[in-house]
């Protein structure tokens, strides 16, 4: 929270030193995240370069690594008493358990003949499980120059006017918002859930910003689009999936059932005045580049939280993964399920249409389904699915187990109303989006 002297937006002089702490980490940050360099003739962003050499030098022994991180993923539940929490986490921690002997079987080639047919096993592993491994820690040390030295502080004074009218949320849930897009869901709920324990956000505040904001991160974001082979137009696909996730947002907190959640909060936010804005942004900026650790300690305490997301992860995505793809080519589940969103895309004209509509109910699932189901669909298609992977936000191998974990109040049956609402919206929005796309790139 800012200081009463950054409130009042009185400028001080700050330290060369402290400039430096604000501007050089944040700018290194955004150079790795967001802007694409050519390497041995591949166009692509430098953490995903990074990533494809880690993968090249560890060679055959990525299935291995990828097997211990599902390994510890399944243990740590029952190591920290996880499990006996609740019904759900339970549930989870028997996935996970299976998720082991999921990627026992795709790394030994053990196992019934329709489990390793080229989409199944083999699919989920090589190219989900193993590159998701991988990326999850490299991303969480850069994460460390993005989120921990008052970039974000900074950005959520300047939004402080447009969090409120827009999506009906205190200026403080920039913070959270951006911290869940660069960071991950995880990161987000858990500053969501302390904030709304401390009363400073109401009921559905807290609820706005974990279904509408706490999506998952940049670096998931690469693994979808690697999937849909959308690396050529990262930019674009990344901008438009964050201005599609938050629009649908803004539309979701005015319609039932978040609009009739209890609004009652127990301490308010100051607000920084808008003649002062500028000011008050920069000392609070400043302020946290002051405070922030060391370099090494913030990466240390990075990797650490992203190789525990990695591990608590991947055995969900190795097994709620395989049984979605299962389902997705043995029964009707997700073909009756997409129908009921056929014409939000219908609605374009896209050929494509029905099979894009089933792919993104699968998203309810495991986020990454959409992708994985549409790879070798058109442009348009490829586009659409990768946005609504992200831009739906809610889904059961993941996200929904963490919000159920929350003192957020809310139900399994609101969470599924609000997902399929955020998918009819998404769906609307994304089959445009990708034809522009399309367009600008002939």
């Amino acid at each position: 929270m800012a200081s009463q002297e950054q409130i009042s937006g009185i400028a001080r002089r700050p330290s060369p030193t402290t400039v430096l702490k604000l501007f050089v980490p944040s700018a290194l940050g955004i150079l790795i995240f967001f802007v694409p360099l050519t390497i041995a003739g591949r166009t692509t962003i430098p953490l995903d370069h990074m990533v494809t050499g880690a993968r090249t030098l560890l060679g055959d022994l990525s299935g291995f690594y990828a097997l211990a991180l599902i390994v510890a993923g399944a243990l740590y539940p029952l190591v920290k008493g996880y499990w006996r929490r609740s019904l759900t986490e339970r549930i989870f921690t028997v996935l996970k358990l299976a998720g082991v002997a999921a990627a026992l079987m795709a790394l030994t080639g053990w196992g019934p003949n329709f489990l390793h047919e080229p989409d199944m096993l083999p699919f989920l592993f090589d190219k989900l499980v193993i590159p998701v491994g991988l990326i999850v820690p490299i991303g969480a040390v850069f994460l460390a120059l993005l989120i921990s030295y008052g970039l974000l502080e900074l950005v959520g004074v300047l939004l402080q006017p447009v969090m409120r009218p827009v999506w009906r949320t205190p200026g403080r849930s920039a913070i959270d918002a951006v911290a869940s897009f660069v960071g991950s869901y995880s990161i987000g709920l858990l500053i969501t859930n302390r904030v709304y324990q401390a009363g400073q956000y109401s009921a559905r505040e807290a609820a706005i910003i974990a279904t509408g904001f706490s999506t998952v991160s940049a670096t998931f974001m690469i693994i979808v689009a690697k999937t849909l082979d959308l690396m050529s137009v990262w930019n674009a696909y990344f901008w438009l999936t964050l201005a599609i996730t938050f629009l649908v947002t803004a539309i979701t907190v005015r319609v039932p059932p978040l609009s009739r959640m209890n609004d009652e909060k127990t301490d308010g936010e100051p607000e920084a005045s808008s003649g002062k804005r500028l000011s008050t942004a920069w000392n609070t900026g400043l302020d946290v580049a002051a405070k922030a650790p060391s370099l090494p300690k913030s990466v240390a305490i990075n990797v650490r939280e992203g190789l525990v997301m990695a591990i608590s992860i991947l055995p969900s995505i190795m097994s709620v993964g395989l049984l979605g793809l299962l389902a997705a080519k043995y029964t009707p589940l997700f073909e009756w399920l997409g129908w009921l969103f056929y014409p939000f895309v219908a609605i374009w004209g896209l050929e494509e249409a029905a099979v894009l509509a089933q792919a993104s109910a699968a998203g309810l699932a495991e986020m990454f389904l959409p992708a994985l189901l549409m790879g070798d669909a058109g442009f348009v298609a490829r586009f659409a699915a990768g946005v609504v992977s992200v831009s739906s936000v809610l889904f059961f191998s993941a996200s929904i187990p963490c919000i159920l974990s929350t003192s957020i109040p809310l139900s399994v049956g609101r969470i599924v109303v609000i997902w399929f609402i955020r998918l009819a919206l998404s769906l609307i929005l994304a089959v445009p989006a990708g034809y522009l796309v399309a367009m600008s790139a002939l």
